[in-house]
C-alpha cells in the first residue's frame, strides 16, 4: 500500500486539533434551524462575503458599492463565488472527477477581463507547474486520506505557492479551498467565509503561506494551523448570518 503523502502532517504540533474544531464548527453551522431549509439564502450571502474578501486580499475594493463591480478583481472572485454557491454544484461534481478541468474553469471566471482570452485557463510555461498540479489533482480526488481542513489548506497553499496561472492565483487558490471543503462534505452548502479571516489578519496571512512554501516544518504548521483557525472563523460568520434572517 502506498504511503499517505499527507500522514506526517496530522503529527505537526496543533494541527490534528485545529482541525477537528473547524470541523465541529462548521457542523454547528450547518445544524442552525436557519440553514436546516433556508441555506440557499445564507450560503448567497456567504458567496457575496467571500468574494468581497478574497477579492481585497488581491486588491480589490474595500467597498461593495456601485463601482465595485467595475473593479475586475472584484468581478472575478464574484463570478467564482457564483460559480460555488450552494455547494453540489456542476463545478463541484466536475472537481470530484476532472480537478484539473475544476481549476482551469476558475481561473477563466476569475481572470477574465484581466488577460487576453487565450491565456485564460492555461497554466503558465514552466517545467514545475504541470507535475506539482498532477500531483495535486491526486491528492484531492483520494491519494490522501488527510481530513478534509488539513486538505483544503494543502491545496490553497500549494496554489499559492506555485501561482499556475500568473494572474488571480489568489482568487483561484482561496476557492480552490472552498471546493475542497464542499466537496469533502465538511461544508456541503459554502456556509462557511474564511475569507473573511484572511482579509482581517492579511499580514499574518502572507507570512504563513510564505511559511507553507519554505516548507520547513515550523512554516507548513503554522499555516495548517491558520487555515484551520480560519475555517473555525469562517462557521461563525456562517453562524451570524444565520442569526441575521428573520426568524421564521
Amino acid at each position: 500500500m502506498t504511503a499517505d503523502p499527507l500522514a506526517p502532517l496530522m503529527e505537526l504540533p496543533g494541527v490534528a486539533a485545529a482541525s477537528d474544531r473547524a470541523r465541529d464548527a462548521l457542523g454547528r453551522a450547518h445544524r442552525h434551524r436557519a440553514n436546516l431549509r433556508g441555506w440557499p439564502l445564507t450560503a448567497a450571502e456567504a458567496a457575496l462575503r467571500a468574494a468581497r474578501a478574497s477579492s481585497v486580499l488581491d486588491g480589490g475594493p474595500l467597498q461593495l458599492d456601485d463601482s465595485a463591480t467595475s473593479n475586475p478583481v472584484f468581478a472575478g472572485a464574484l463570478r467564482v463565488a457564483q460559480a460555488l454557491e450552494g455547494g453540489e454544484t456542476s463545478l463541484v461534481r466536475v472537481w470530484q472527477r476532472a480537478p484539473l478541468q475544476a481549476l482551469a474553469r476558475l481561473h477563466t471566471l476569475a481572470a477574465a477581463g484581466q488577460v487576453d482570452d487565450d491565456r485564460l485557463g492555461r497554466p503558465r510555461p514552466g517545467a514545475e507547474v504541470g507535475p506539482r498540479l498532477e500531483v495535486l489533482a491526486d491528492l484531492v480526488t483520494g491519494g490522501s486520506r488527510a481530513p478534509p481542513p488539513v486538505l483544503a489548506a494543502v491545496a490553497h497553499g500549494e496554489l499559492l505557492t506555485l501561482s499556475p496561472f500568473g494572474t488571480a492565483d489568489g482568487v483561484v487558490a482561496r476557492a480552490v479551498s472552498r471546493l475542497v471543503t464542499i466537496a469533502s462534505g465538511l461544508d456541503p452548502h459554502g456556509l462557511g467565509v474564511p475569507e473573511v479571516s484572511w482579509m482581517r489578519r492579511a499580514a499574518d496571512y502572507r507570512n504563513a503561506a510564505r511559511g507553507f512554501a519554505a516548507g520547513t516544518p515550523d512554516g507548513v504548521t503554522a499555516w495548517l494551523v491558520l487555515c484551520c483557525r480560519a475555517m473555525q472563523a469562517g462557521a461563525q460568520e456562517a453562524l451570524q448570518i444565520a442569526e441575521s434572517l428573520p426568524s421564521r
